[in-house]
């Protein structure tokens, strides 16, 4: 099961951790470069509807690694080290002006950094793990001339999370099945959130090409700052944001070690969140 650990690009960015329950061998290593995107003409309000919104896009430019510090512990990054975020032009149904110009933001965005600590004993049928992230504030929160652009939150966060996993065989088809739960504890006002899920994948061809179904849920406490949807509309990086969302992705191992990817990801429902689908392609390399 080394080669299940693909990353799994979702409808927001943040969430992206591969490797469910299993940990890297000490001095292996997994390295992925991905371009995520969203552009959005539409998003949910805050009880549950759809609403218009100015044309905004958003394109991530990330790096994703795992190494293998021990067995049993693994350490983790995302950094998506160019970010770029911007808006349309809006213009008046009536005259066909342009009443406000486009802008556009190019920053980095917010980090996180990790590590996932292996529980169950070696040789078990049932695979868990507990992992601990740290979120960290690099991207502009208030970029543009107006404040509007984002690329960050502008918090601190901390997240806890556990993640139950397994193995199997199905003459020449190779699967495995992941559940998870965690909790991210968010600063600035900002509310906490509980986050569950699961996801399933399965490979054919030797093993070369993966398929992968995942879905996520991330539910508001509602301790926070609550959320007014500005005038450009909600973003990926608002407070209370909710959704319940699923993706697929297929990865393909060229050679035992370096491999492509393609995803795409939407939501069921959401509060305060763009309701537009996101994409990610991206090559990686799996040094078992």
């Amino acid at each position: 099961m080394k080669k299940i650990a693909v990353l799994i690009i979702l409808l927001t960015p943040i969430l992206s951790y591969a490797g469910g329950g299993w940990t890297k061998k000490k001095g292996t290593g997994y390295y992925k470069l991905t371009q995520w995107w969203v552009i959005s003409d539409k998003h949910y309000t805050s009880t549950g509807g759809t609403d218009p919104n100015v044309t905004t896009g958003i394109f991530n430019t990330s790096l994703y690694a795992e190494y293998g510090i021990t067995d049993k512990l693994t350490g983790m990054l995302y950094f998506p080290f160019f970010s770029r975020t911007y808006h349309n032009d809006i213009v008046s149904a009536t005259t066909g002006q342009v009443t406000t110009e486009g802008q556009s933001l190019n920053s980095i965005g917010d980090t996180d950094i990790g590590v996932k600590y292996g529980i169950s004993k070696p040789g078990s049928q049932f695979v868990f793990a507990g992992s601990f992230f740290l979120g960290i504030p690099l991207g502009n929160d208030s970029g543009g001339p107006d404040g509007s652009l984002q690329t960050g939150d502008g918090e601190f966060n901390q997240m806890l999370r556990f993640d139950l996993s397994r193995s199997a065989a199905f003459g020449k088809i190779s699967g495995y099945a992941n559940v998870y739960a965690g909790l991210n504890n968010r600063t600035n006002n900002f509310s906490d959130e509980f986050r569950f899920g699961g996801e399933i994948g399965a490979s054919i061809l030797n093993n070369k090409l993966w398929f992968i179904y995942r879905l996520d849920i991330v539910e508001s406490l509602q301790n926070g700052l609550s959320s007014a949807e500005g005038s450009q509309g909600a973003t990926i990086f608002a407070n209370n944001t909710e959704f319940a969302a699923y993706s697929y992705e297929a990865a393909f191992y060229v050679t035992d070690k370096l491999g492509f990817s393609a995803s795409y990801a939407s939501a069921f429902s959401g509060r305060i969140i763009f309701a537009n689908p996101s994409y990610s392609v991206g090559v990686f390399l799996d040094l078992k």
